[in-house]
């Protein structure tokens, strides 16, 4: 339940209903970088003359693109729909790219898209229980409960599944389920570990990703091609592992943090795989004290 303090006292905060998937729509369009840190594209995006969908997004941070679907209801057709929209930006990826550069009078190219991590959000105010557990798939297919109270407070929470257990496949025709797996990728530690790091930067990776969780049991890990990242209400911090050091990157602008061994970077403007403004490098574990107290800055602009 959710309740508001009232001179020492708790009230509930009573739950009500939208009306129309509308207002859903709207409500998430207007403030899409708030709630999800995605950059508004395009409503009611006609991709084919039966192809529509309802918000067309784009993600800064991962370079891709993102669908968003509203129902109001439960519908236990969510999976194969998901699966039908996955496909179609696929196999129409170029379609996306130009609206993208129409709508917001930009100059995207193919190579600056990551095709492999686009991804559906379905936002519903309830959803079948056989949906939820369908949900386990290794699918970039997300659910998100959207809750309106009085007062005009709205919350939006992520939905997943209450266990790992094996679910029937959609029945999706013509390969396109193998062809999403194939093209959509997921990344983990593993998938980083191999590619870039030794032995000696996993081992500070571990560490640093151990210091990094004690600040709050509320911290997500995100993990994606380029990098990996800690969250809160936004990505504060970003992790590349190399060969030989890791280098941090912090959710600020250097001038505005506070480092007195005069050791981060400004990485404003320069081209680099992930999101932050100010890197620091880590070669050691005798660096991780130093480190984390300006990891701590940054995890504590991000709580504001």
């Amino acid at each position: 339940m959710l309740f508001k303090q009232n001179n020492g006292k708790l009230q509930s905060i009573k739950e009500t209903s939208f009306e129309l998937e509308k207002k859903i729509q709207k409500i998430t369009e207007d403030n899409l970088r708030q709630i999800f840190n995605l950059e508004f594209v395009k409503s009611e995006f006609q991709v084919t003359s039966e192809f529509r969908i309802d918000t067309l997004a784009f993600d800064k941070e991962s370079s891709s693109f993102v669908i968003i679907e509203y129902k109001n209801g439960q519908d236990r057709g969510l999976m194969t729909q998901g699966l039908a929209y996955l496909s179609t930006m696929l196999d129409r990826h170029s379609d996306f790219i130009t609206e993208y550069n129409e709508q917001l009078n930009k100059n995207l190219k193919k190579n600056d898209v990551d095709k492999s991590q686009s991804k559906v959000i379905f936002i519903a105010s309830s959803y079948d229980k056989n949906i939820i557990q369908a949900s386990n798939l290794d699918l970039p297919i997300e659910l998100w409960k959207v809750q309106l109270y009085e007062n005009n407070m709205i919350q939006y929470l992520p939905i997943s599944p209450n266990s790992k257990t094996s679910t029937k496949l959609p029945k999706f025709s013509g390969g396109a389920f193998e062809k999403i797996t194939r093209e959509l990728q997921t990344y983990d530690e593993e998938y980083h570990y191999k590619i870039r790091a030794s032995e000696k930067t996993k081992q500070l990776y571990e560490e640093i990703k151990k210091r990094i969780l004690l600040l709050d049991n509320n911290i997500e890990l995100i993990i994606r091609k380029k990098y990996i990242a800690f969250k809160t209400n936004y990505n504060f911090v970003y992790i590349n592992l190399k060969r030989s050091m890791i280098h941090v990157d912090l959710s600020m602008k250097q001038k505005e943090v506070a480092d007195p061994k005069k050791l981060i970077r400004n990485m404003e403007g320069i081209g680099h795989h992930s999101a932050g403004s100010a890197r620091i490098t880590v070669a050691e574990k005798s660096d991780i004290p130093y480190m984390m107290g300006l990891i701590e800055q940054s995890y504590s602009k991000s709580m504001k």
